[in-house]
């Protein structure tokens, strides 16, 4: 079964509809998705090397017009935004958040931006903290292009030679991934 769940994301990735896929997975994790865009944009950075980078420009580009949604959700729409972080389990940190934000608005959407956090937190908090619009948007070209653009490079450059080590050892490497994720949830339950 672990073997045909890896072979459909990398047919996926490799099919006419993955970057339209891998966009709207980007849009949509940035506002309101909560999976993250790296399980789509790196095994097609691994399926098609000679595009990371048109990957990596997919996802920045996604991402920032999803978050410019997740922006407008806390503005506009700020009991929406209350019950998504709600639902993520931040609602209760409303006020430690706030202050974060009046202080180091810009160094929190920085570093939360390229971390595995999901990015939804920081868009839509962003509008309901009504943090400056035209410095949201740079910072979120910034971070966000940072991140995919890192990720497309490393697995341009070291993915294919580490494709073929996770290959042999598929599930040894699934339960290393599984416990990198419930440590990152984890994480960010207890942040």
């Amino acid at each position: 079964m672990l073997r045909k769940l890896y072979d459909w994301v990398f047919d996926l990735a490799r099919s006419k509809h993955a970057t339209p896929a891998l966009a709207a997975v980007s849009f949509a994790e940035s506002s309101f998705f909560p999976i993250p865009p790296d399980v789509m944009l790196a095994p097609m950075v691994l399926a098609r090397p000679d595009r990371a980078y048109f990957y990596a420009g997919v996802c920045t580009l996604a991402s920032v017009l999803g978050g410019v949604l997740g922006y407008a959700i806390g503005y506009f729409l700020t009991d929406v935004g209350m019950m998504i972080l709600a639902w993520l389990g931040k609602a209760d940190t409303f006020e430690a958040s706030k202050a974060l934000f009046q202080q180091h608005g810009a160094w929190v959407i920085l570093i939360k931006g390229l971390t595995p956090i999901p990015f939804k937190l920081i868009t839509i908090a962003s509008g309901i903290f009504q943090f400056n619009f035209a410095l949201f948007v740079a910072l979120c070209i910034l971070t966000r292009g940072a991140r995919f653009y890192a990720e497309a490079f490393i697995l341009k450059r070291w993915g294919p030679p580490m494709l073929e080590m996770v290959e042999k050892r598929l599930a040894m490497w699934t339960v290393i991934g599984l416990v990198v994720l419930i440590g990152a949830i984890a994480a960010v339950k207890l942040l």
